[in-house]
């Protein structure tokens, strides 16, 4: 029981996520803060009994320019985000927003059911929703 507590269920996804982070330390951005802007859009991703529910970060997008595909457990979310062009006589001092193609990838667990995937984009929050297979849900049997 205590070592469930000192120790992380996936080590091996715990020590890329240290050694992702630890690179990003090294790497040089043309960031003012001098720190890299992280991948683009920005996701939540967590789930409940009945279903995995992924949310995309990306304001200001056309929902048609954003295309969504699960193939074999894997959701690909991907796009473009046009660059704005300022003014001719416009002198850019800080340009820290992202522009150009996108992909983001999430490997969902085996118990999902790929026909209930949903799809909606509110207010530059997109929301896919996968529903997880009844058979794999758990339930609560009744002692006669």
């Amino acid at each position: 029981m205590i070592l469930q507590a000192l120790f992380p269920r996936d080590i091996f996804a715990e020590l890329e996520r240290l050694q992702r982070d630890m690179q990003q330390n090294f790497d040089v951005y043309p960031n003012i803060r001098g720190r890299a802007r992280g991948n683009y859009p920005a996701l939540n991703v967590g789930g409940t009994a009945q279903s995995v529910d992924i949310y995309a970060f990306a304001p200001g997008l056309d929902p048609a320019r954003i295309d969504v595909q699960l193939e074999k457990g894997v959701l690909t979310i991907a796009g473009e985000r046009p660059r704005e062009q300022p003014a001719e006589q416009a002198t850019v001092h800080i340009d820290e927003r992202f522009a150009g193609r996108f992909r983001r990838v999430v490997n969902l667990p085996e118990d999902i059911d790929p026909d209930t995937v949903q799809a909606r984009y509110t207010d530059g929050v997109l929301h896919v929703s996968v529903q997880r297979r009844q058979a794999a849900q758990t339930r609560r049997i009744p002692i006669d």
